[in-house]
C-alpha cells in the first residue's frame, strides 16, 4: 500500500498543547492522579455553548492541525476531505450524563452516540467526504490510518483527517473499579493527523494476542500515559516533531486481547514543515 504524506498533526492532551508539553515520565508527572484531564477548550461561537467537552476537543485538534499546516479552514470543506474517527471512551461521559441526569442536565440524546464528535467536526468545517468511525483502543486508530491510506491511494479524496479523542474525567470512578485493565495515569487527549497522497510504503497487520494481559509500556506511553486510541497519533506527532528525516515508523497497539501493527515509511525528502511544538 502507498503510504500517505503526513502533512500536519494537531495535539491537545492533559499535559497541554503539542509535543513539547509531554513529560519525560508520565507517571511521575501525574503525581498520583489517576486521570489527567484535558479540560474544556474555549471555542468561539454560540452553537458551542451546549456542545459536549469531547466534541470541543475534536474540533480544537483539527484547528491545531490546520494551524500547523498553514491551511485555511475552507480547504477542508466539501466532498474531497475524508474524516476517520477513532475512540474507545469519548462517548462514555455523555452516556453517563444522559442515563444519570436529572432535570438539571440539558444533554440531548444524539450526543450519546460515538458519531457525535465527528459529526460536530464535519459540521464545523463543512466536510462532506468519506466518513468512518472506528471503536476501540490503539488498534482502531491503526485501522483508521490504513483505511485513510486506501482512500488517498484510490483518489477517493484529496486529503484525510484521522482524528482520535479520549476523555476519562467524568467516568474516573468507573475506571478505578477496573484499574487492572488499564494503565496509569489515564491521560485525556485529542489528536488529528492531516494526510495527503504520498509515495512511501505502508503495511498493516492485525491478530489476537494469546493472552489479554497488557504488554509493557512503550516509549511513547511512558511519556504520554494511557491514552487509548490517541496513542498512535501522539506517536506520529512526536516523530514529526523530532526532525527533518523522512518518516520511518512502526506503530503497534493492543486492545482487549487484539493487536495491530502499522509500518509507515515515507519516500523522498521530508516535505512538511517542522512542528513548532518540538
Amino acid at each position: 500500500m502507498t503510504a500517505p504524506r503526513l502533512r500536519a498533526t494537531g495535539l491537545l492532551s492533559g499535559w497541554g498543547r503539542g509535543v513539547a508539553a509531554l513529560p519525560h515520565d508520565a507517571r511521575a508527572a501525574a503525581a498520583g492522579r489517576a486521570v489527567v484531564s484535558a479540560g474544556r477548550p474555549a471555542l468561539a461561537g454560540d452553537r458551542f455553548r451546549r456542545v459536549t467537552r469531547e466534541c470541543l476537543l475534536g474540533v480544537a485538534a483539527v484547528e491545531e492541525a490546520l494551524e500547523e499546516a498553514g491551511f485555511p479552514r475552507a480547504l477542508l470543506a466539501g466532498s474531497r476531505t475524508a474524516l476517520l474517527y477513532a475512540t474507545a471512551s469519548a462517548y462514555g461521559a455523555s452516556n453517563r450524563a444522559f442515563i444519570e441526569g436529572t432535570g438539571a442536565t440539558t444533554l440531548h440524546f444524539p450526543y450519546t452516540a460515538p458519531s457525535a464528535v465527528p459529526a460536530e467536526v464535519a459540521i464545523e468545517f463543512g466536510i462532506t467526504g468519506p466518513y468512518v468511525i472506528f471503536l476501540g483502543g490503539a488498534p482502531a486508530t491503526l485501522s483508521a490510518l490504513w483505511y485513510a491510506a486506501t482512500l488517498l491511494a484510490s483518489s477517493t479524496c484529496d486529503r484525510a483527517l484521522v482524528l482520535a479523542v479520549e476523555t476519562f474525567d467524568e467516568c474516573a470512578d468507573l475506571y478505578a473499579r477496573g484499574r487492572w485493565l488499564v494503565g496509569r495515569p489515564l491521560v485525556e487527549g485529542a489528536v488529528c493527523a492531516l494526510l495527503e497522497p504520498g509515495a512511501g510504503e505502508l503495511s498493516y497487520s492485525e491478530g489476537r494476542c494469546r493472552r489479554p494481559a497488557r504488554r509493557a509500556a512503550t516509549g511513547i506511553e511512558r511519556r504520554l500515559g494511557e491514552a487509548f486510541a490517541c496513542t498512535p497519533l501522539v506517536e506520529l506527532s512526536v516523530a514529526r516533531a523530532a526532525g527533518a528525516a523522512p518518516l520511518d515508523l512502526l506503530l503497534f497497539g493492543v486492545w482487549r486481547g487484539s493487536e495491530a501493527a502499522l509500518r509507515w515509511v515515507e519516500m523522498g525528502p521530508w516535505n512538511g514543515k517542522k512542528s513548532s511544538t518540538s
